[in-house]
């Protein structure tokens, strides 16, 4: 007996199951590959992980969304957040600290100015912190200038010693990225480098108003705590298995990559350079949701 031919074949089952052939072809197509999407996916993450190696899921959500959206696929948090745990490619937050502030010392001390701030722009409020960074010769010190709207870094410096020389290079390369001519305060904690005369003088004459934690709480200046555990976790910061000079380099392509690449939740998912150029109070983006048993917190 003669088969009928395989196209005749399809052709009379959808018009059975009141299907197109198209839709036929459609399903064959994801049955026969059902890991094709996952791999479009995976190859998005592993693209945006070599400028942004430690962002997180949710981020990474966000960003694929236009990228995928050109293969006609769409995905939701909880399949990426499964995807990311089945591969392996779940960020695990790490935890230690060293203090890098002393603020047992004689110098003059300001108050805190921000305590009820609402910031609703670019240059309202700078925030300025220090922290560390482990070399394959020893530690470094990073000095960081970061606006408090935008979060974007304005200024930086990488020194091998604590001296305030470091904090007021950081403050002069963020004075000269300054775009706004507004009132602007600067908020640290009360470490020695930032009650020095040299670094003092250099907001006096900037007219910027001064303000300070005033009982050591790093919840005081958590936002600048917050940038410093940006750049150690996501960008691969705790440690630098190189020299010195190369560990300046690293720094430098890493804060680049966060200024313009990077988004943040707290800014509607603007980078920190396009956030930088708004007014008004942005959206924030971030909550705690629960994934089974686990509570991850979105920052």
């Amino acid at each position: 007996m003669k088969q009928d031919h395989p196209q005749l074949g399809i052709k009379t089952l959808c018009r059975l199951f009141g299907k197109t052939r198209h839709a036929w072809y459609d399903h064959s197509w994801r049955m026969q590959d059902t890991g094709l999407k996952e791999d479009i996916v995976l190859q998005h993450v592993a693209k945006i992980r070599k400028s942004l190696p430690r962002v997180g899921t949710l981020k990474l959500h966000a960003m694929i969304g236009p990228l995928l959206a050109e293969h006609r696929i769409s995905i939701g948090r909880d399949y990426l957040f499964g995807l990311m745990r089945e591969h392996g490619l779940d960020i695990r937050r790490r935890k230690r600290r060293v203090i890098t502030t002393d603020s047992r010392h004689w110098m003059h001390k300001y108050a805190n100015l921000v305590r009820e701030l609402e910031v609703s722009r670019p240059e309202q409020l700078w925030v300025s912190d220090i922290t560390y960074i482990r070399m394959n010769s020893g530690w470094g010190y990073l000095s960081l200038v970061t606006d408090a709207y935008s979060r974007k870094i304005m200024g930086y410096c990488f020194r091998k010693d604590l001296q305030a020389q470091g904090c007021t290079e950081a403050l002069k390369m963020a004075l000269n990225n300054r775009i706004y001519e507004d009132i602007l305060i600067h908020h640290s904690d009360r470490g020695s480098q930032y009650c020095s005369k040299e670094y003092v003088e250099v907001l006096l004459e900037n007219k910027i108003a001064i303000s300070m934690t005033e009982n050591g709480d790093p919840y005081e200046n958590a936002l600048a705590e917050r940038v410093n555990g940006i750049l150690k976790t996501e960008f691969d910061l705790y440690y630098s298995n190189a020299g010195f000079d190369d560990t300046r380099t690293k720094i430098a392509e890493r804060i680049g990559a966060y200024n313009q690449i990077r988004p943040h939740s707290s800014c509607d998912y603007l980078t920190p350079e396009l956030a930088h150029l708004r007014n008004g109070i942005l959206p924030k983006k971030w909550k705690k949701r629960n994934y089974k048993s686990k509570q991850i917190s979105i920052v």
